[in-house]
């Protein structure tokens, strides 16, 4: 009798061993995002700028001050985070958030409410399989001319990105892309970077954004068309270098799947079952929906352009978070809508939807119902990225960075002060990551240093805008980046590997356009 050999006892926990790191979920990452900058707050001196009357900070008024919290109200500010995040209210006076202030909104419950909306309306629109059957169309027209759609919807977007900062918006794309871009043979990678990168990569390159560019231009006391001829031949350079960069991974995992950095959503039977009840011409019905469907997002970008802005050349005070508010008088067709008109909006078409369909009461409301809390995790990851900017805010730490970057780059030559101008804000943009609020605080402090440099504020201004949007590429605290990738179901680990080669080439252009810029003023 031959005895056989028992299995070695480290099996199992060679194979424990072996087993490969999990980049975090988009929740938990973020949420140590919050408490790492809730750490490094505590070793931050608070500080503060006197401000004018406009509430701009004034150069070299700087002030280090007691800490406004005690250990214990920080612990408490952290445990809140998420809280303010959603609805906290900013003190006029104080400038301090808390949900149960009196002042201005500053947690970001309307974008929260505005994807919710948005899942409801997709729920019900895609109930009636009129997008799966014009998707299908679609993607049998273009057949391997996939990269022409790519190619567009990057261009269209980097344009409303520069012109008025079209970031958020693009929240309500995603139902319609991932499907499309999925039946043309692309991975769900391929739909969130054409949204991000061609949305981001324009409002880095803004011309005339009247979210930045016009903040910065009024800060800085010049008018919004100094600069623009630069701004131009970046948004060109910078567009065409982004979609170049997305056709060519795109191309590369249609020809070969197995190149897909996040993989293809696998086909259960019951997918397959669903596809064949699939019509393959659309019925009447469903180009009612498609006509509701297109005629609600059409409505959604005009509503939110400020077409006096833009044609107006307008510059001063702006708001694009918040109230999405300009100091140009509107024209009168203008609408002016943001959040809370947009969730209704997608509301309201969610249930023409169900009537058009003749879906009925108890079917319309149960799939506005599943779609809302479709959009839970995205909701939850937005809330988060928000909560970081609270915890900035309430420990009086940002004034202490600001004071810090004037230090830094005062005293420097042209070029080194138009480059210092760029990469300062860079980090900077990850702690502010609204356009408007980075300008507020940054281009007073900045505009006066560049005078003594012998660098124009238009240059200034370019510089600070190109910093702040290539931060807003990667940063975990921009809503656009955490958000799009959690509708997308693309990982934040993924995302990094993919784009960074793209930031490396934004950096170089960026540099040698910024120097010698410089050098020829």
């Amino acid at each position: 009798m031959t005895d056989t050999a028992p299995p070695p006892a480290t099996t199992t926990h060679q194979q424990t061993r072996r087993r490969k790191f999990e980049f975090p979920g988009a929740v938990t990452m973020l949420a140590i995002v919050m408490v790492l900058v809730w750490a490094a707050a505590l070793f931050i001196p608070s500080g503060r700028f006197e401000v004018d009357a406009d509430g701009s900070p004034i150069p070299g008024s700087f002030s280090t001050i007691a800490s406004p919290l005690t250990f214990g109200e920080r612990v408490e500010q952290l445990i809140l985070a998420p809280v303010n995040g959603l609805y906290g209210i900013q003190d006029v006076a104080s400038g301090f958030v808390d949900p149960d202030n009196a002042g201005a909104l500053f947690g970001s419950v309307g974008v929260v409410l505005f994807i919710m909306a948005l899942g409801a309306f997709i729920s019900v629109s895609f109930a009636t399989k009129s997008l799966e059957t014009a998707v299908n169309q679609l993607a049998a027209r273009l057949s391997d001319k996939g990269w022409l759609l790519i190619a567009a919807v990057m261009v269209l977007f980097s344009l409303l990105g520069s012109t008025m900062g079209f970031s958020v918006e693009t929240f309500g794309f995603y139902g319609l892309l991932v499907p499309l871009m999925a039946a043309l043979g692309y991975d769900r990678l391929v739909t969130a970077s054409t949204i991000i990168v061609g949305a981001l990569t324009g409002s880095m390159a803004s011309t005339v954004n009247p979210f930045s560019i016009g903040v910065g231009s009024g800060e800085a006391g010049v008018s919004i068309g100094d600069g623009i001829v630069l701004r131009l031949l970046l948004w060109v350079v910078l567009t065409a270098v982004a979609v170049l960069f997305v056709l060519r991974y795109a191309r590369r995992v249609q020809r070969d799947p197995s190149a897909s950095l996040v993989g293809f959503d696998r086909i259960e039977d019951t997918d397959d079952t669903e596809s064949e009840d699939t019509p393959s011409t659309l019925t009447t019905t469903q180009k009612w929906v498609l006509l509701v469907t297109g005629l609600t997002f059409g409505l959604m970008i005009f509503s939110v352009i400020p077409w006096s802005s833009i044609f107006g050349a307008v510059e001063g005070p702006a708001d694009y978070d918040i109230a999405h508010q300009t100091v140009a008088q509107p024209y009168w067709f203008e609408l002016n809508w943001w959040f809370p008109q947009l969730a209704m909006l997608f509301v309201l078409a969610a249930v023409l939807v169900g009537i058009v369909a003749r879906m009925g009461e108890k079917k319309t409301v149960s799939l506005i119902v599943r779609g809302a809390g479709d959009m839970v995790g995205p909701a939850i990851v937005i809330m988060l990225a928000r909560g970081v900017s609270v915890i900035l805010t309430n420990t009086e730490t940002l004034d202490t960075v600001l004071n810090a970057m004037e230090q830094l780059i005062s005293g420097a030559s042209s070029v080194t002060f138009a480059l210092l101008a760029f990469a300062v804000n860079v980090p900077l943009a990850f702690l502010i990551p609204s356009s408007s609020g980075h300008a507020t605080l940054a281009m007073p402090l900045l505009a006066p240093l560049g005078d003594f440099a012998g660098v124009s504020r238009a240059l200034v201004i370019t510089a600070w805008q190109l910093g702040h949007g290539l931060m807003l590429l990667v940063a975990p605290t921009n809503v656009v980046v955490v958000g799009g990738l959690a509708m997308a179901k693309v990982g934040y680990d993924r995302y990094l590997r993919f784009i960074w080669p793209l930031m490396v080439i934004n950096l170089a252009i960026i540099c040698v356009v910024i120097a010698a810029a410089a050098l020829l003023e």
